[in-house]
């Protein structure tokens, strides 16, 4: 009873539309003043919390995303893309995921995906005949791969919500993310030959695609650049942050040459403003955990499902269908604060693999993105083209069905996360 009562409240703070982490607090606060008459012990959870080398990582990453972002990298990514595929059938749909997954490893952002891809992409398909929920569809889909492909934000804040490595998770992702990406770039190619009449008028020559690669080959190498440092131990995930850093850095100003004082200003503000609202998050967090554990909700939760004999895949199976659930109402940022602490006795109990439970829960966050009635992606493609919402959801439609058969391909499939993470090194 004392569950229903705390989670009847945080979602009603939250519909409310108060910020997640005041929702967060809140909660915590009158749990604690009820629970302990107090909230003196509130500081140093917040400050053990926030007092953690990885959290570093957050504003480099933000900031790199940003500096690759304004020196116009995306343009050339697209256009090599469309370069490379965009004569055959359904090539131009090929070309927004490539040009997606490229994207997403740099952002680390499905919003900017999207909205970044979008606005060049879907001009580009309407011109050469696809149909516009289609053109729509592709892009809103390809953004949320954001979430899963290294860097992640949400996969930062899993991590330090969960103590699993940020290095494994980055790993775990990128294997899964391809997979999915494979599978939207086979629908685009089935879908074209369905439909017909959407192939652009001729093949680009070997000169023409050497010279697309060759002009968005600093943004092509980018995504190697942090993983593969990783990968061989060169880099610890922030180190590789702020490689990447300077990378783009380097990238901006000396391949690009269209990035000033005033650009650098943008980024360091834009990184400031991003950075420091997942910090209130992260802390609001901290109070809402530190509250549940006072009363002992997650061993409650571990004792019930005990009880009920579930084993992992069981349990498992429960906890996406309820996170999907979740992602139809809820940001994804609150989903992993408000879940995360609450499962992990269990997860520990039933021994799942925290690396592996990562990516499923990327996964179903990015089904969150593209799920009416608050899936972010919807609203950013339709701002962008001002096209009907009713439109934008029917073009998204077939890729959350290909998620969905992602998510289960993983439940059943758990190696495809963890091969590559422990292959590099990381234990469990």
């Amino acid at each position: 009873m004392t569950a229903v009562l705390i989670f009847s409240g945080l979602i009603l703070l939250l519909l409310t539309g108060i910020p997640i982490f005041a929702a967060l607090g809140l909660t915590a606060t009158v749990i604690l003043l009820i629970f302990e008459g107090n909230i003196g012990s509130v500081a140093d959870t917040v400050y053990a919390h926030l007092n953690k080398p990885i959290l570093t990582t957050i504003p480099l990453f933000v900031f790199m995303a940003q500096v690759m972002i304004r020196a116009k990298a995306m343009d050339d990514l697209y256009e090599m893309a469309n370069t490379v595929v965009g004569h055959i059938r359904g090539g131009l749909g090929i070309a927004t995921v490539m040009a997606c997954t490229i994207f997403a490893a740099i952002s680390g952002s499905s919003v900017a995906t999207a909205l970044s891809v979008g606005q060049s992409a879907i001009p580009q398909m309407k011109r050469f005949g696809y149909p516009r929920h289609a053109a729509l569809g592709v892009v809103a889909a390809g953004g949320t791969l954001g979430i899963l492909i290294p860097p992640s934000g949400p996969m930062i804040l899993y991590s330090i919500v969960s103590e699993a490595s940020i290095g494994a998770l980055f790993l775990a992702g990128i294997i899964p993310g391809l997979l999915l990406a494979l599978l939207f770039a086979g629908y685009s190619v089935v879908a074209g030959i369905r439909r017909g009449g959407d192939r652009a008028p001729s093949a680009a020559g070997l000169p023409k695609i050497l010279r697309a690669i060759r002009k968005s080959i600093w943004a092509i190498l980018a995504p190697p650049f942090v993983m593969g440092g990783i990968y061989f131990g060169v880099f610890t995930a922030a180190e590789a942050a702020a490689a990447g850093s300077i990378y783009a850095l380097l990238v901006a100003t000396l391949a690009y040459r269209n990035f000033g004082l005033q650009e650098l200003w943008d980024c360091a503000y834009e990184t400031m403003r991003t950075s420091m609202m997942v910090f209130m998050i992260i802390a609001g967090a901290a109070m809402f955990g530190h509250a549940i554990t006072i009363i002992r909700l997650p061993v409650g939760v571990t004792e019930m499902v005990a009880q009920m004999g579930l084993g992992p895949l069981a349990f498992m199976l429960i906890v996406m269908a309820m996170i999907f659930v979740m992602g139809m109402f809820f940001e994804s940022i609150a989903i992993i604060l408000i879940t995360t602490p609450i499962l992990l006795p269990t997860m520990s109990a039933l021994d799942i693999d925290l690396i592996w439970y990562g990516v499923l829960l990327m996964i179903n966050l990015e089904l969150a993105m593209i799920t009416p009635p608050v899936g972010m992606n919807l609203f950013v493609i339709k701002g962008v083209t001002d096209a009907p919402l009713s439109e934008v959801v029917r073009g998204a439609f077939p890729y959350v069905l290909l998620m969905l058969l992602g998510l289960v391909i993983l439940l059943f499939a758990p190696d495809l996360a963890t091969w590559l993470p422990y292959k590099a090194g990381f234990g469990r």
